[in-house]
C-alpha cells in the first residue's frame, strides 16, 4: 500500500497543479479569452438562464438557456451596452448593430449583428436557443462585441417579428444578463 502510494503521489500533484493551471487561465478574464458568458437576471434579481457566447472561425456562437419565464415564443437579443439595470433594463441599449443596418431576418435592408432567433420556452418555463452570428468577434476587429462598453444579453417578453426597426415589436425587456469573458 505504502508503495502504491509513492508512487502515485507525484503523479496526482502534478495533475491536480495542471488542473487548477488550467481553471485559471480560463476564468482570468484575459484579453485572449474566446468566451463569455451572461447570467440572465429578472428585475427582481431572480435567475432566469445563462447565455454562453463561444467564438469560432465562422463567428460567434451563441447559446442560451432560460429558465422561470411565461411559456411561449420570446425574442432574445445581443444589446449593445453592459449593464443592466431594473426595471426595464434599458440601460442595454439598443440591439448591437456595429455594422448600421435596420432590424430583422426578414428586413431588406437588415439585419443587426445582435438580432438572433426566438426562443420557445415549454409549459416549464424552460427553453433553449442557439445561434451563430456570423463575421463577429469577441474583442478584436469592427464586429467586436466586447467593445469599450461592454454588451448584454435581452430576453423580451414576446416574439421578435424579425422586420420591424428597430427591435421587431419584441415587447418589454425581461432578463437581462451582462456578458464577460469566461
Amino acid at each position: 500500500m505504502k508503495r502504491a502510494a509513492i508512487v502515485f503521489a507525484p503523479l496526482a500533484l502534478s495533475l491536480a497543479a495542471c488542473a487548477s493551471t488550467d481553471v485559471s487561465t480560463v476564468n482570468s478574464g484575459a484579453a485572449g479569452a474566446s468566451s463569455a458568458r451572461a447570467v440572465l437576471l429578472a428585475a427582481d434579481g431572480s435567475r432566469r438562464g445563462e447565455a454562453m457566447v463561444t467564438e469560432a472561425v465562422d463567428g460567434l456562437h451563441v447559446a442560451v438557456r432560460a429558465m422561470g419565464i411565461t411559456p411561449g415564443v420570446h425574442a432574445v437579443h445581443v444589446h449593445m451596452t453592459g449593464t443592466c439595470t431594473p426595471p426595464d433594463f434599458a440601460s442595454a441599449g439598443g440591439h448591437w448593430n456595429p455594422t448600421a443596418r435596420q432590424h430583422g431576418k426578414d428586413n431588406p435592408a437588415g439585419m443587426h449583428m445582435g438580432d438572433m432567433p426566438n426562443l420557445t420556452a415549454g409549459a416549464d418555463g424552460t427553453g433553449r436557443m442557439e445561434f451563430v452570428i456570423a463575421g463577429a468577434t469577441l474583442r478584436s476587429g469592427a464586429n467586436a462585441v466586447l467593445d469599450a462598453d461592454g454588451a448584454a444579453i435581452v430576453v423580451h417578453a414576446q416574439a421578435d417579428d424579425n422586420k420591424t426597426d428597430p427591435a421587431g415589436n419584441a415587447g418589454g425587456r425581461i432578463a437581462c444578463g451582462i456578458l464577460s469573458a469566461a
